[in-house]
């Protein structure tokens, strides 16, 4: 285990395992935090040590300043993951994180240092498709309503201000960082890539996440699941199936 590491604050590390054969990084949608992925950590744990990143701004990060662009986040994950190397490594994103988990995967292979041997990305179009959506210009209310009715967050926070009131920052800067990412369309990386998307995501049609296979020079496969954008809260079986199945390859 790298020492350097242990209390990063940029990961949690719910079931952590010295002894596994590979390490599986889970890069957190807009508006997301590290715990939301806790069953995804305990499924995996029997393969893989997982790191689920906390982006700064939320939970145990609350007061810390937020980043609002995807390019700012990787650069600083690529950094922090650099201590995490000692095993194989995979990525998995969801939504903004599967652009994030690209564009950190992007640094190391800019830098020639060894990365993760596999990129899987969860319902997200392709760096290449436009994206036209300014949910980050929205008033409070409506942004909140929009996430809310994408699925993922608890309807409940309306009911309570001071709760609302202290994840709107986070919210905002991941909305923000998604919507004005761009990337070249010729962008690549060398590893595989696998893409995950569910067959009724009108954020992520399947047409436009299978575009990622412009991305990558090496292996692609597309794996397509019943439900929304949030279809992984229902696929957690078969999604770990996917990832677990690359682990034991």
């Amino acid at each position: 285990m790298p020492s350097a590491a242990v209390d990063n604050p940029w990961f949690r590390r719910f079931n952590p395992s010295d002894s596994a054969p590979a390490r599986v990084v889970i890069f957190p949608h807009a508006g997301g935090s590290a715990s939301y992925y806790l069953e995804y950590s305990n499924a995996l744990a029997p393969h893989a040590d997982v790191l689920a990143v906390q982006y700064p701004g939320r939970q145990n990060r609350i007061g810390e300043p937020t980043i609002d662009s995807v390019t700012g986040l990787a650069e600083q994950l690529y950094r922090e993951l650099r201590d995490w190397t000692d095993l194989p490594l995979a990525f998995f994103g969801h939504s903004m994180g599967a652009a994030v988990a690209f564009e950190t995967a992007r640094c190391f292979e800019r830098d020639g240092v060894r990365g993760p041997d596999r990129l899987f990305v969860s319902a997200v179009r392709a760096p290449s498709v436009p994206r036209e959506s300014r949910m980050h210009r929205l008033p409070d209310g409506e942004l909140l309503a929009k996430m809310i009715e994408l699925g993922g967050t608890d309807e409940q926070i309306l009911a309570f201000p001071e709760l609302r009131d202290m994840i709107l920052p986070s919210l905002r800067a991941d909305y923000t960082a998604i919507e004005t990412y761009r990337c070249a369309p010729d962008a690549t990386v060398s590893l595989p890539i696998t893409a995950l998307a569910g067959d009724d995501d009108p954020n992520a049609t399947i047409e436009q996440v299978s575009l990622w296979e412009g991305h990558t020079t090496g292996a692609f496969d597309l794996r397509v699941f019943p439900g929304g954008h949030f279809y992984l809260a229902d696929e957690t079986e078969a999604v770990v199936r996917v990832l677990t199945a690359h682990l034991r390859g």
